[in-house]
Formats: C-alpha cells, sequence, structure tokens
C-alpha cells in the first residue's frame, strides 16, 4: 500500500487513500481533475496487477462529485459491502486514511469527507438494526453463547479435535473474551499442538467426560464420521455440574453430537445447519434496514453539501465581521456617547454598500429587482 501511494504521490496526486479488501481495491482522492487523477490511478495499479492499463482499465470505474461522495458514504456505513452491515471495513478504511495522512496526502476536502462519512457511519449503526444480527457461523455461535452464558470471558471452551472449523471458531471466542480452553485429540501430540497454537491445555482424550463436565461451551470437530457424544454421557456431565448449563456446538459433518442431547434440561445443542439457519436470517433482517440506512446516509450527504457551501462563504464573511470591527473601533475612537456611536456606525457600514447598490441597478429593472431581493434576504428587511 505504500508502494502504491508513493507512486500516486510522484505522479502529481496530493489527496489519496487506498484501500484494499477481501473484495475491493479502492482509491479515494480528491482532485481538480478527475481524468488525470485516473490515469494515475491506473498508471499505479497496472505493474502490480500483471495487466496493461487498458485491459485494468475494463475491470475499473470511476466516480466523481455527488456520485463519489455516496459511494465513500456507503462504504463507510457498510452499505456497499458483500454482508450488509459488517463492522471490519469501516476500521479498515479508517486505518487507510491512517496510512494517507502518515505519508502526507490527505488535505481538508478528503478529511472532511471521510470525518463527514464516519459520523454518517456511526449514526447507521446507532440508529438502525443493519449490525445488529449475525451474518456468519461464527458470529451466530457467539451470538448463542452469549444468550446461554452471558459473558463468554467466564467460560471454558473444550474443543474435541482438530477440524479446521473448530479452530476458526475457538479464535472467534478467544477474541471476543474466552481465555479458558482444554484440547482433547485421539492425537496426544495433535492435541499439544493445537493446545499451543490457541494458548490451551491439552487433555488426555480418555479423560473426555472429565474435561466435559468442566466445560461451559463444547466445539465437537472431530470428523470421525461417527457419535462422539450421546445424551447419557452429556446427562453425566450435566449431574456433575449441578446443570449449569452446557452449549454444545457439532461443527462435524456428518454430525457427532447426538439431537437427544437437544433434550436434555441444561445442554443446548446446535449444529451447522442450525448457525447457518441463524446467519441467513440476521443477513435477511439486515436486508430490511437498508432503506433506513440508505435515509441517514442521504440526510449526512446534504449536511455535508451545506457545510460544504458554508466554507466556500467562509473567506467573505471574515473579511466582513473584520471591516465591521475596523469601523467600530473607529466610531468608539471618536465619541462615547451611545447614540452618536451607533448612528455614525450604521451610516458608514451601510454608505459604500447603498453606493454601489444605486450604480448597480441604475436602468435595468431586473438587475434591480434582483439586487432588492438580495437585500431584502440578507438583511430580513422584509418581514413578511
Amino acid at each position: 500500500m505504500r508502494g502504491l501511494l508513493e507512486s500516486l504521490k510522484r505522479a502529481g496526486l496530493r489527496q489519496a487513500v487506498a484501500m484494499s479488501t477481501c473484495d475491493r481495491t479502492e482509491l479515494q482522492i480528491a482532485s481538480d481533475d478527475p481524468d488525470a487523477a485516473r490515469d494515475a490511478v491506473l498508471a499505479a495499479l497496472a505493474p502490480r496487477s500483471g495487466m496493461a492499463a487498458s485491459e485494468l482499465r475494463e475491470s475499473f470505474y470511476v466516480a466523481a462529485d455527488d456520485d463519489a461522495l455516496r459511494h465513500v458514504f456507503a462504504v463507510a456505513a457498510s452499505l456497499d459491502s458483500q454482508v450488509v452491515g459488517e463492522p471490519q471495513v469501516l476500521g479498515q478504511l479508517k486505518a487507510a486514511h491512517r496510512l494517507s495522512r502518515e505519508m502526507g496526502l490527505t488535505g481538508p476536502e478528503l478529511d472532511a469527507a471521510l470525518e463527514h462519512a464516519y459520523a454518517a457511519a456511526k449514526r447507521v449503526r446507532s440508529e438502525t438494526a443493519i449490525g445488529e444480527r449475525p451474518v456468519s457461523l461464527a458470529a451466530a455461535a457467539a451470538e448463542v453463547a452469549r444468550d446461554v452464558h452471558g459473558n463468554v470471558a467466564s467460560c471454558t471452551g473444550l474443543l474435541i479435535g482438530a477440524g479446521e472449523m473448530g479452530e476458526t471458531l475457538v479464535e472467534h471466542f478467544q477474541r471476543a473474551g474466552m481465555t479458558k480452553l482444554n484440547v482433547a485429540a485421539p492425537s496426544a501430540a495433535r492435541a499439544g499442538d493445537l493446545a499451543r497454537r490457541l494458548n490451551g491445555t491439552a487433555v488426555n482424550f480418555e479423560a473426555l467426560d472429565e474435561a466435559l463436565a468442566a466445560a461451559d461451551l463444547v466445539f465437537s470437530a472431530l470428523g470421525r464420521g461417527q457419535e462422539t457424544l450421546d445424551a447419557p454421557r452429556v446427562e453425566v456431565a450435566l449431574k456433575r455440574r449441578r446443570r449449569r448449563p452446557i452449549l454444545l456446538l457439532d461443527l462435524a459433518v456428518p454430525e457427532e453430537i447426538a439431537r437427544a442431547v437437544e433434550k436434555l434440561d441444561g445442554a443446548f445443542r446446535y449444529a451447522i445447519d442450525d448457525l447457518e439457519g441463524l446467519a441467513l436470517k440476521g443477513r435477511a433482517e439486515r436486508e430490511a434496514s437498508l432503506a433506513e440506512a440508505w435515509k441517514i446516509v442521504e440526510g449526512e450527504l446534504d449536511a455535508f453539501r451545506r457545510q460544504g457551501a458554508g466554507r466556500a462563504a467562509d473567506p467573505a464573511i471574515v473579511a466582513l465581521r473584520r471591516r465591521f470591527e475596523s469601523e467600530r473601533q473607529r466610531v468608539l475612537a471618536e465619541t462615547q456617547d451611545p447614540a452618536r456611536a451607533t448612528e455614525l456606525l450604521i451610516h458608514r457600514l451601510l454608505h459604500a454598500p447603498s453606493e454601489e447598490l444605486r450604480a448597480l441597478t441604475q436602468g435595468d429593472p431586473k438587475t434591480r429587482e434582483m439586487a432588492e431581493q438580495l437585500v431584502a434576504r440578507l438583511f430580513r428587511t422584509d418581514e413578511s
């Protein structure tokens, strides 16, 4: 990314953010010449893609002005992601922004747009349900765990077997706060390797019943094609736990935890199909929040445009205030009488505008009407 940004800098671009995720390579640029910016981007990307710039152009699209702003806001709010509402893209965008800032490739226009996009994204996440429901198997499993146990940080996990799905889910739960993990596998060496990799403790596979009784979360990924945990075995573990609940995640295909376990008081069994069903439901609910989220984004875009118009007018307003203050100081130096001071101030502030207004409106009724309307609007002389 640094090399790409350096190439853009050498090409003359002054404000650019480059972001590369699992499904996009995207550059956000503030420039007075969008065509030149596009050509610079193509020239920088072509050698990195192994394609000629002419080939790359066919896989490339450019948005400018309002379309570009809308896109940046949608990316930040995760409305342009393959999985709507996923939170990672906002962090990736902020990281890309920080890198550009470190390299001197940001400026007032791009910074203002991105900061406002971040604020819009925060509103979308806090005011809609777009990020609330799980959309992956791991997120669905974590939500179920919170329903069963509350905070997973206080839970003890048990990974049975060395299947990839089991390892993936354990890592997800560890990021969510789970710190205690036991690992059991038929091969003691395999269990030891996996336990070291996951910062857990290897247990003897022959002592699985004891580990089961100590587990709040069970990740079953043995993959032997046969049943590992049946209802009587789980019932014994529940009795030893005095009916404290166990969440059992069956991550193997075919399933290895008997469906009869679901009927036990205190046992909560979920197979991959169950978790996938929750994830699909979550995606559907997020999609249903899209219209509400887009309404927020469009509102924030309007606010940003209005602020832009205000920023454009700022120099004139600053100069006007400076002129008014100068006249105020002159009047105060001439007299301390409040009535006389205000009379002088009004006369001096209105003298030049009055002369210019008379000169502008001589002989042209249309110009005169427009000028009168502008004065009425600026000074609110027409209260009706």
